[in-house]
């Protein structure tokens, strides 16, 4: 610490000018990277003359997860304008970039895995918060930010520099302070900064009208988002909805239903284009990693900022009310009671319903979902419970059913079909007698399953291979490889991938059912719901039998640890177990081929189907 600044003074600058936001208490509990290096920034800020200046620890970026380390809020030396500097600390004594990549640095003492370059990283918090906080709107320039590697000397970080593009983000070391408290100077102005603070923790959270730009862009000119029938009724009514909540001042709720291949997505994504183009602010929202994380890599692809358009449903526990004009709620029916989860803070956990949250956060929220999907206990996504909290809050719902079929080549008969299969129609399991637009096939073997499905592959096809949760999911080997834990006699392969790194030639979890390489393992529904392929394959596992004439689950037989927890009973497995069969068996366009593993299943399979494709 400067023996220039007195501890008295700085300790009272902290205390005065710290502001922990998203409920942090700073200086209590657990001990955080920032603890070390608050009392560093407020001795720069001191010495440059900026007592004043507000703090903000720790802030939140809205609808997101991620924390920028601080934000300096205060006014503009030049203009007087409301001005702040996103400050990313770091501890760091020493880093290099990592294989000559400019965006990845390489620190001393913090393993062998690269680390996002801090200039990068904080040039991405700057043009985030500039897209969603509407105080800056028209005003980004507003918004600038530094990475501070106070504990670093130049000859140690000396490649970083490359990066520093333009005068909005910039680097500092431990030997450039004076450089850096200079650039504080020159950027705020003495005073208090507590109002400019205000109004950015107050301001509407919102896509800005850049951003909407770019989303209508790149999703309009996209000529495979055609909308048929029911499709372009939905959307119609949708953009009514909108339009008048608009003009009345007032908030309507609308459902749209329909089964797989139905359209839902291909809706939600027109919509998000079209009401971007007219000026809306409108975000996509999914309880689905996978779903969400593909939206963000195949449609924004080419686009970064583009990402941020799609959310997570637990992005918005916080959001104020109306702060958008519609969210558009994809893959609906995988909503939770609430939107806690282990990582979540303590004082976020209100026990508010995830619907609440939902509803809450726009003005028209749309909710596209099948009811047929709910694989997972807790999961809340249907029509009676949306509906019912709607009216609970006196707001009118609006509901369109989707009648046509997109997926399984058009074949309403094989959803049918599938539905009676698995008892979740009313009424019993019937022969297949075939469709000229899909193919169902049994096959003999996993192997002969597989067989089949590469053949497509090598036409050129899309080809996956999934199975019901019945043998253990195993973490990758110490050698990048993956354990082969679906065993079908001394045929095996591995699970898709578990977690957000590939693993050898095996694609990350959210990017088996599109990437390369997914077909040499074995997909789960929690990966394959909410993607399609032209040729899909179904194990069926001992968890679904034929037994006294009927199909029946067989709850121990589940290794999914969502089937084993107490507070789900026997009724609820049972409906779980068969939604994710529906899920599996609903995933091809062209055709599907099924193999149980139980011999009297396989048996009773036979009987409905055809054993060749």
């Amino acid at each position: 610490m400067s023996e220039s600044v007195p501890e008295r003074v700085l300790s009272d600058v902290i205390a005065d000018n710290l502001r922990a936001t998203q409920g942090i208490n700073p200086g209590k509990g657990e001990r955080r990277s920032w603890d070390r290096s608050i009392p560093i920034l407020a001795r720069d800020l001191v010495e440059a003359g900026l007592g004043g200046v507000e703090m903000l620890i720790e802030y939140q970026l809205p609808l997101t997860s991620k924390r920028a380390d601080v934000i300096l809020a205060g006014h503009d030396r030049r203009t007087g304008a409301d001005s702040y500097l996103i400050v990313e600390l770091k501890q760091w004594s020493q880093a290099e970039l990592y294989e000559d990549d400019a965006d990845l640095v390489l620190v001393s003492g913090m393993g062998d895995r690269p680390k996002l370059h801090p200039v990068v990283q904080v040039r991405g918090y700057c043009e985030y918060l500039a897209d969603f906080v509407g105080a800056l709107d028209q005003h980004r320039n507003a918004v600038r930010g530094v990475a501070y590697l106070h504990n670093a000397r130049d000859p140690d970080i000396h490649d970083l520099y490359d990066h520093v593009e333009d005068e909005r983000t910039r680097l500092f070391s431990k030997t450039r302070r004076g450089q850096f408290v200079d650039y504080l100077q020159a950027q705020f102005a003495p005073g208090s900064g507590a109002a400019a603070a205000d109004r950015l923790l107050s301001s509407s959270i919102r896509p800005s009208k850049q951003l909407l730009k770019v989303a209508a862009g790149e999703i309009k000119n996209r000529d495979q988002f055609v909308l048929l029938a029911e499709q372009r009724l939905a959307y119609e009514m949708v953009l009514h909805a909108v339009e008048k909540a608009r003009a009345s001042n007032s908030k309507q709720v609308v459902i749209i239903t329909g089964g797989p291949g139905s359209g839902k997505s291909v809706i939600a994504l027109s919509l998000l284009g079209e009401l971007s183009d007219r000026g809306y602010s409108a975000l996509h929202a999914t309880g689905s990693r996978s779903f969400t994380e593909t939206m963000r890599r195949v449609v924004a692809k080419g686009s970064g900022r583009m990402k941020a358009m799609f959310k997570y449903f637990n992005n918005f526990m916080t959001a104020k009310p109306n702060d958008l004009d519609v969210l558009i709620c994809d893959e609906a029916h995988r909503i939770r009671e609430t939107s806690a989860n282990r990582f979540t803070r303590s004082t976020q956990r209100t026990g508010r319903p995830q619907v609440d949250e939902l509803i809450n956060a726009a003005r028209v929220p749309v909710f596209l979902l099948d009811e047929h999907q709910v694989v997972r206990p807790g999961e809340m996504g249907r029509v009676a419970d949306i509906t019912a909290h709607a009216h609970s809050l006196g707001l009118a719902v609006h509901q369109v059913d989707l009648d046509a079929q997109f997926r399984c080549g058009g074949s309403r008969k094989y959803e049918e079909w599938v539905l009676r299969l698995l008892g979740l129609d009313g009424g019993g399991p019937e022969e297949w007698t075939g469709d000229d637009h899909f193919a169902v096939s049994l096959a003999e073997s996993p192997y002969e399953l597989e067989a089949l499905l590469r053949d497509r592959l090598e036409a050129g096809y899309s080809s996956r291979m999934t199975a019901g949760f019945c043998w253990s999911w195993s973490s990758p080997n110490g050698d990048d490889t993956l354990v082969t834990d679906v065993r079908v006699g001394d045929w095996a392969r591995p699970w898709n991938v578990k977690g957000d790194r590939a693993v050898g030639n095996a694609p990350a979890s959210a990017l088996w059912a599109s990437a390369p390489g997914g077909f040499e393992q074995v997909g789960c529904v929690y990966t394959a719901q909410g993607f399609e392929y032209d040729w899909n394959g179904v194990i069926f596992g001992p968890d679904l039998v034929y037994r006294d004439g009927k199909l029946v689950t067989v709850r121990s037989a589940s290794k999914d640890p969502e089937l084993v927890r107490r507070s789900v009973s026997d009724e609820q497995a049972d409906q779980l177990i068969r939604n994710t069969y529906k899920v599996l068996l609903t995933r091809g366009m062209m055709g599907t081929v099924v193999y149980s593993v139980d011999p009297a299943t396989q048996e009773f399979l036979a009987g409905l189907l055809e054993p060749r494709v």
